[in-house]
């Protein structure tokens, strides 16, 4: 067991100390129990190690925002115990953290397995959105309702046991770390990044799962250059809790198998199973020769002004507003309102929703502050949904309300109530 600093994480050992060490990665809402039923027979030839993510299992309440943040506390937390090469199995935000960790560091990774993951997880507006579920009701909705996605029908009903494990498992999450875990999920997409993944990987799904299905785990296999896929029939979402016999002998063989060798430490070579990545790598460079030649006559412009901020506005609007939101709007643009689209990403996103002196939720409330004063009811709805978004709750965005009610007159107040309290319901009722 491990005492934990902000910058790692909760972690054990079991198996042999001169093993290789294998590591066990755990999913959103879980523990380092979810794997406990493969250690028995993992431990015969491995040095398990398991971790948890922040505030989850009793770990300290460290939110972590993005994948890379999580990414680069396990490996803190391996440093310090100097574990410097291993093998990596992760189940859903878990898997994440592998392909994340193949991506950085494919010198430390001897061999990956991936388990009901996926390069992109649903949308980054249902995954925003269960924040703000979270944040408004607390854990329990999604704990109440994470047997439904984890796990078939059948079992579920065969093992209460089980199921309500997993309940109180979600259920003593720590609420702000969920909500971060939340983005870093919904900001994960590594698609255009597959092919980089240079390590041995196995790509095994439950045949049920209705969260990251096969679909999803055939996208990992066409991308990863040296994959594999593997289907456990009659398995949903955690696949290692309903058919743990089957995900132990397909770790079993995938490990033992695929092991690849690390790189030679007199020599600092890697050894000859991974020399066909270099010239691969090595030969894309020459191609753009020709055209770096010409390149400075389109630089040199771009190094006197200041950077469009179309790029930035357009990502803070898409994590204000959502996506869904952003891609209407644009598919409504024409020749007529195109332009008037490209003004408001580049300059109200782009120049003042991404300057540095204000974060996001002060934003919101000046935003509903300043819609109630003109009467923009439409805009105003959107901009609740935003201001839940960014982390305001629905008591905070009352009081912005009754603010309003003094400075900007009770009509536009009530109308702006009305309105509110209509988003605010659709917003944080949590489906059944």
């Amino acid at each position: 067991m491990s005492e934990t600093p902000t910058n790692t994480l909760q972690y054990r050992f079991d198996g042999p100390e001169d093993a290789p060490v294998l590591i066990l990665g755990p999913s959103l809402g879980t523990t380092w129990h979810m794997w406990d039923r493969q250690v028995p027979e993992l431990t015969q030839q491995w040095r398990v190690f398991r971790f948890d993510l922040p505030g989850h299992g009793g770990a300290p309440a460290y939110p972590a925002g993005s994948v890379g943040d999580l990414t680069e506390r396990l490996l803190a937390t391996l440093d310090s115990l100097g574990v410097q090469r291993f093998g990596y199995a992760g189940c859903a935000l878990g898997g994440a953290l592998g392909i994340e960790l193949a991506l950085r560091h494919p010198e430390r990774i001897a061999s990956l397995a991936l388990i009901a993951a996926s390069p992109r997880f649903g949308t980054a507006d249902e995954f925003r959105q269960r924040g703000v579920i979270v944040r408004t009701n607390g854990l329990d909705p999604i704990a109440r309702t994470s047997p439904d996605r984890w796990f078939t029908t059948g079992f579920a009903a065969a093992q209460p046991a089980i199921t309500e494990w997993a309940v109180q498992m979600v259920r003593t999450t720590d609420p702000g770390c969920y909500i971060a875990a939340c983005e870093a999920l919904a900001s994960f997409d590594v698609r255009p990044r597959l092919a980089g993944v240079s390590v041995p990987t196995l790509v095994l799904v439950g045949s049920d799962d209705q969260v990251t299905g096969p679909a999803e785990a055939r996208t990992l296999v066409a991308g990863i250059p040296d994959a594999r896929l593997a289907v456990v029939p009659g398995a949903s979402h955690l696949v290692p809790v309903e058919q743990p016999a089957a995900v132990t002998d397909l770790l079993v063989r995938h490990f033992s198998t695929a092991w690849q060798p690390g790189y030679d430490t007199n020599t600092g070579q890697m050894a000859i199973v991974a020399a066909p990545v270099k010239p691969v790598l090595a030969a894309a460079p020459p191609q753009p020769a020709p055209i770096a030649e010409i390149a400075p006559a389109v630089a040199v412009p771009q190094t006197t002004g200041r950077p469009d901020p179309y790029e930035a506005g357009i990502k803070v609007r898409r994590e204000v507003l959502g996506d869904a939101h952003v891609d209407r709007a644009l598919a409504q643009a024409d020749e007529f309102s195109g332009d008037f689209q490209e003004f408001i990403t580049r300059y109200a996103w782009g120049e003042i929703w991404d300057r540095p002196g204000l974060d996001r939720r002060s934003r919101s409330c000046v935003t509903l502050t300043a819609l109630v004063a003109g009467g923009h009811l439409e805009e105003l709805a959107f901009h609740v949904r935003a201001a839940l978004r960014n982390g305001l709750t629905p008591t905070e965005i009352k009081e912005v309300l009754l603010q309003a009610a003094v400075y900007c007159g009770v009509p536009a107040a009530n109308s702006a109530f009305k309105v509110a309290q209509k988003v605010i319901r659709e917003e944080t009722t949590p489906e059944e």
